[in-house]
């Protein structure tokens, strides 16, 4: 099912407690010299529209939220960015919409990592007007062990920007927007913790060209096997999800 694509009598039909909303949230920036500005956005749109066409009864999408919290890749240009407090603000009122529409399992798929902390937050926010609803928060790569799937052979065994696992990605889903004469070794990449703190440091100080990791050792390949354990996995986490009980109270979850 699709929002988008749906009449206010058919969303009027769709059982609240038996669906889980899907809403993808990605971001337009710069992703280095190798990669499309939209990158996270087609990424998590693919991932989001074909966990949707495997699971039609299950799964209600909405429209990918294009514009992220960027303001980490500024510094590199060929960035879009909303301000926290702003997008912050238009989670929460999605969020609130469909609540008070009385749908009451929502996951947020994100696609770009500036966004895990404010969504995290504002299903923080939601939870204590909604308790009685399951509000859920993930990166689509969240759901697979990347270093045990034996997949990536470079050093950054996690999702970077623009690195191995996004090329790859790109590579097989949209190989023409890929300019692969640019594709090399990030370098080092600068530490965003020491010693278990967290710095801020934006991705100009992190990095030489706005992107990490190895994108020189991606493939469509490499890219295809992603995307179906990505896949895969969302699939169990979205039956997980409908089976999880919905309720205010510690009984409701646990066996007496």
């Amino acid at each position: 099912m699709k929002f988008e694509e749906m009449t206010s009598a058919a969303l009027a039909k769709v059982k609240r407690e038996e669906t889980l909303v899907v809403l993808p949230i990605a971001a337009v920036e710069q992703h280095g010299p190798h990669m499309p500005t939209g990158t996270d956005k087609i990424l998590c749109t693919a991932v989001a529209e074909e966990l949707e066409s495997r699971m039609p009864g299950e799964v209600l999408l909405l429209p990918t939220i294009w514009s992220g919290a960027s303001a980490h890749h500024l510094r590199f240009g060929a960035t879009l960015d909303t301000p926290l407090g702003t997008y912050e603000d238009v989670l929460e009122g999605i969020g609130k919409s469909l609540l008070d529409d009385h749908f009451c399992r929502i996951l947020l798929l994100n696609g770009h990592g500036g966004n895990i902390d404010p969504m995290r937050l504002v299903l923080r926010k939601l939870q204590p007007e909604y308790p009685e609803a399951l509000l859920v928060a993930a990166c689509y790569w969240d759901v697979i062990d990347l270093p045990g799937s034996g997949i990536l052979e470079g050093g950054h065994q996690f999702v970077g920007h623009a690195c191995e696992f996004e090329t790859s990605l790109m590579l097989h889903l949209r190989p023409e927007l890929v300019d692969k004469e640019k594709l090399a070794d990030a370098g080092e990449l600068v530490p965003d913790k020491l010693d278990g703190a967290f710095l801020s440091r934006d991705i100009y100080q992190r990095t030489s060209e706005g992107y990490t990791g190895r994108p020189d050792l991606a493939s469509a390949e490499k890219g295809a096997r992603l995307m179906e354990l990505v896949l895969g996995n969302l699939d169990g986490l979205v039956k997980n999800l409908l089976d999880q009980p919905l309720g205010t109270e510690y009984g409701e979850f646990v066996e007496q």
